[in-house]
């Protein structure tokens, strides 16, 4: 199984989309770990959204697409029209 997530920082008011193999509580640990990298720079990120896929192809396809938006506005009405808030 593997999840295409959206985190948010409200620190530096950012979303950051990326997608895992790994149990979303263990992918957040890591990103609230210290580290380099863009989540490094906050330690207040939040899962605001999960999608689960059969395959990694999938998951990876749907953070692209998130990902072109480019537009905070529509990624958080992706954020409020889910279930998985």
């Amino acid at each position: 199984m593997f999840t295409t997530y959206i985190l948010y920082s409200a620190t530096l008011n950012k979303f950051y989309i990326g997608f895992t193999a790994d149990a979303i509580e263990i992918r957040l640990q890591k990103h609230l770990s210290n580290h380099r990298g863009f989540t490094s720079k906050a330690k207040d990120w939040q899962i605001v959204y999960i999608e689960k896929f059969d395959t990694k192809a999938a998951a990876m396809q749907r953070e692209k697409e998130i990902k072109s938006w480019k537009s905070k506005t529509k990624i958080q009405q992706l954020i409020s029209n889910s279930s998985t808030k």
